[in-house]
């Protein structure tokens, strides 16, 4: 199974005008793309729309070669993502517009690694740049990982780092052969609960998630309020902190909850297929913020992508009263939990609310199993995510 991971590299720019021109550039060329595309109507194959807007890019807006493919390719690449959207009845057709912050590079082609020096192709040919070659690096430049397609990223205070994208093979148990399942609950109280087909159990972060979004809150209550120059500064600068301070705690989480899995010799992990709970669910007024603010994705993504590198596969089954049902009897009842409490009124089985979710889905991930054995196939990941 193929699995994908981006590294952070900070780079050392002598002349960041000249990527500031060359970004500048590229990004107006996605513009121009993005509003021919608009103009037709719907969106068109990468390899049909080259042909329309490649003499414009290279020659009146003046692009690279390459340059101009990639440029293609990423506004395509939006476009089909927006006719998703649509299908979905989530959005409607509109003209896309690009914000220069980041460029997309092609290894082998605008870009290239040589030691701790990075070939980058600019408006002005190639340059050499250099990158802080951090340890942590090493194992993903040792030329085990392939480079594929990766960004260059203008951060908010001016610095330049380059997102370099690499993948490869690994060796993940199929599911058809697993013996040993666990189910992992996402949720607000806490991150993640894990259950085991063995009954081995844990809880992951309790309130500290919670605790942070309600001091960033309270203090986004407060700025705006006041509604200043100053408090809207503040406020974009406390956006960025929260996400950032969210991320790091879903990678801890993460990385947490799959270590138990390794620990337990556990073979494939079970998740909850939560597409478009947002839509699907209603909230109240007070507890909205909580609910729209929940990385839910971001951290079963981060859980998937570290079980694939230890070899542990992972399905998503359906969550559909899973924090309802009674694992002994399967008795379904919104009168089976009392807050923090899950007593069964047909059995009268007692368990901890958060963690009953956990057992269902575990339960569910073994069901899975046995359908895939019967109808004699297997299941691909659902979603991949670029990771640090």
């Amino acid at each position: 199974m193929l699995t994908t991971k981006t590294i952070i590299l900070k780079m050392d720019c002598p002349d960041p005008d000249l990527l500031d021109r060359t970004v500048q550039t590229y990004t107006e060329g996605m513009n121009y793309v993005s509003a021919v595309v608009y103009k037709l109507g719907k969106p068109r194959g990468s390899a049909a729309l080259q042909k329309i807007v490649y003499p414009a890019l290279r020659e009146q807006i003046g692009l690279k070669s390459q340059m101009s493919c990639n440029v293609v390719r990423q506004v395509t690449g939006t476009y089909r993502t927006l006719q998703e959207q649509i299908k979905a009845k989530k959005t409607e057709w509109q003209q896309i517009a690009y914000a220069p912050t980041s460029m997309t590079f092609s290894f082998g082609r605008d870009f290239s690694l040589d030691g701790d020096e990075m070939g980058l192709t600019t408006l002005e040919g190639r340059r050499k740049y250099r990158f802080f070659r951090y340890p942590h690096m090493e194992q993903y430049l040792d030329g085990s990982w392939k480079l594929g397609a990766s960004k260059l990223v203008k951060h908010q205070d001016g610095t330049y780092y380059f997102h370099l994208c690499c993948e490869r093979e690994v060796e993940t148990r199929e599911v058809t052969k697993a013996s040993t399942f666990m189910g992992v609950d996402v949720g607000q109280n806490f991150l993640a609960v894990a259950s085991t087909t063995d009954k081995k159990c844990r809880f992951f972060c309790g309130g500290k998630a919670k605790d942070l979004r309600n001091i960033y809150s309270t203090m986004r209550k407060r700025l705006q309020s006041k509604g200043t120059r100053s408090a809207k500064r503040m406020l974009k600068h406390l956006s960025g902190r929260e996400r950032r301070l969210m991320t790091d705690l879903n990678h801890r989480i993460s990385k947490e909850t799959v270590e138990f899995a390794v620990q337990n010799k556990v073979d494939v992990i079970g998740l909850e297929d939560l597409t478009g709970i947002r839509d699907r669910t209603a909230t109240s007024k007070k507890q909205r913020y909580a609910h729209h603010s929940w990385a839910f994705f971001e951290l079963q993504s981060f859980i998937e992508y570290k079980a694939r590198e230890r070899g542990i596969s992972t399905v998503y089954v359906d969550p559909a009263y899973t924090s309802q049902t009674c694992p002994r009897c399967n008795h379904i009842s919104k009168n089976n939990r009392h807050r923090k409490s899950f007593v069964c009124e047909c059995c009268g089985y007692s368990i901890h609310a958060d963690l009953i979710g956990a057992r269902n889905i575990e339960a569910r991930a073994r069901t899975h199993r046995y359908t895939l054995e019967v109808q004699g196939c297997s299941q691909p990941p659902r979603r991949e995510l670029s990771t640090r």
